[in-house]
């Protein structure tokens, strides 16, 4: 493994960003760019690692969705590791004078070394990563460079540290390489954002949590109990949930960091569930049979329960309230109040009630996307009951676009930070897992594999 003294870059400490809007010309004209993602190699201490360092970085850059991934099946043999290993094909030798030069009779090649060994068939790739890791004190470090093979020259360079040199801290360095690739091109890692889920695998439905590419899972409540129907505020400190520890159904309301009961009151009801928080995480929004247990209908409440007002009439079965969060001045729901369950909006004061879905078969579990313009919800359209599928819509014009088909059952979406991926779950595999997927239903990936798992909840 070489030794790189890079003075400038271990100085500034921040990534060095060349020509970053020019990158962005092949997304504004529709294309996607054509990425090579060969991998990396570390030190003694550092190389049994990168397996999961190689295959994080991948995950994350493909699962944007922004680019065409370059099969690693087409790569040349030999890859570079800093900058100064790219070598120049040779002259083409000058001829006696009063001749033309003659190029060489084939396409010069380096074996993975000349820039046309990857920006040239059969690579023909736009960009490529490359670099190393090296233990280095006690500290995993990754030197990390993205190379515009069309200019010939580095997109960015970077320097990234792991205080531990294990797979946690190359997993986490990975994700910070991929971050910085896709910042370059405008998008939005969901590194660092959290899907909350409900798993029975310990024997009871408890909440759990994991990162997006479903590492680090863990437990949250331990009430040996039903405990379901997570939720997370805006900023990602408080999950709020319903749990069946005292009977009824009730909310519940954690912080996250440390793990907390914060208590929250429930009113005397036979009902108290589906919380969800406002966008400016001060209330929270549920449903309730209270006062009188004719169920249920939606209510707004403070982070303690205190201060509750009714927001949807009594009378009907209305659950799953979603404000959104753009605008927070209305919420999606689920309501049985035209017959079969169906996906509505209402101001935030309960007015203007419209059905969004049509009515033709069973809707539930809408959930907006940042951007305060699209639903995601799953939908039998018509089929036997049950059937769930995922679906999206354009809240403005009605129109829908169906992204899981024929699966199993797919239901509970819910869009990541980034308004790019979709969490859910699926029964396809024959048990209950959480997936995720792109917006436009592709990229379908499994993230949970222990016991069965539900009801996915992505936020910060």
């Amino acid at each position: 493994m070489k030794t790189l003294v890079w003075l400038a870059m271990a100085a500034a400490g921040a990534p060095v960003f060349l020509a970053a809007q020019d990158v962005k010309i092949y997304l504004q004209q529709g294309e996607r760019p054509a990425v090579a993602l060969p991998d990396l190699r570390g030190d003694g201490a550092a190389q049994p690692l990168m397996g999961a360092f190689n295959q994080t970085l991948w995950n994350d850059v493909q699962g944007a969705g922004l680019f065409r991934m370059v099969p690693k099946t087409l790569y040349p043999k030999i890859v570079p590791q800093q900058p100064t290993d790219w070598r120049q094909p040779a002259a083409p030798v000058q001829p006696p004078a009063g001749r033309q030069p003659q190029p060489p009779p084939n396409p010069p090649n380096g074996g993975g070394l000349f820039l046309n060994d990857w920006g040239g068939p059969p690579v023909s790739a736009n960009y490529m990563a490359y670099g190393y890791t090296a233990v280095q004190n006690g500290v995993l470090v990754l030197y990390a460079w993205f190379w515009d093979l069309g200019r010939g020259s580095q997109a960015f360079a970077q320097r990234y540290l792991a205080s531990n040199p294990d797979e946690a801290g190359v997993r986490d360095v990975a994700h910070k390489f991929a971050a910085d690739i896709l910042a370059l091109f405008g998008a939005q890692s969901v590194f660092g954002s959290h899907i909350y889920f409900v798993s029975d695998r310990t024997g009871h439905k408890e909440i759990w949590v994991m990162d997006p590419d479903g590492g680090n899972q863990r437990e949250i409540t331990r009430y040996n109990s039903l405990t379901i129907q997570p939720a997370i505020s805006p900023d990602g400190s408080k999950i709020a949930f319903t749990s069946y520890l005292r009977t009824n159904p009730g909310i519940f309301v954690f912080s996250v960091d440390p793990v907390r009961d914060l208590r929250f009151y429930n009113q005397r009801a036979s009902v108290n569930s589906s919380p969800s928080f406002t966008p400016d995480g001060k209330q929270i929004v549920y449903s309730t049979s209270a006062p009188n247990d004719r169920c249920c209908r939606i209510v707004i409440a403070n982070l303690d329960g205190s201060g509750v007002r009714p927001i949807s009439s009594a009378g009907w079965i209305d659950t799953e309230p979603r404000v959104n969060p753009k605008t927070g001045a209305e919420i999606a729901f689920v309501s049985g109040r035209s017959g079969p369950q169906q996906v509505y909006r209402m101001s935030m004061d309960g007015a203007d009630v419209e059905r969004l879905t049509p009515g033709e078969g069973e809707a539930s579990n809408p959930s907006w996307h940042p951007g305060g313009q699209i639903l995601a919800y799953a939908w039998t359209r018509g089929y036997a009951t049950g059937n769930f599928n995922i679906f999206t819509m354009d809240v403005a014009t009605r129109k829908y676009t169906q992204l899981t088909h024929s699966e199993g059952r797919n239901e509970n979406p819910s869009w990541g930070p980034d308004g790019v991926h979709l969490a859910f779950m699926s029964n396809r595999g024959g048990r209950y897992q959480i997936w995720t997927m792109l917006a436009d239903g592709t990229q379908a990936r499994q993230l949970t594999t222990q016991g069965q798992n539900y009801s996915p909840i992505w936020g910060k």
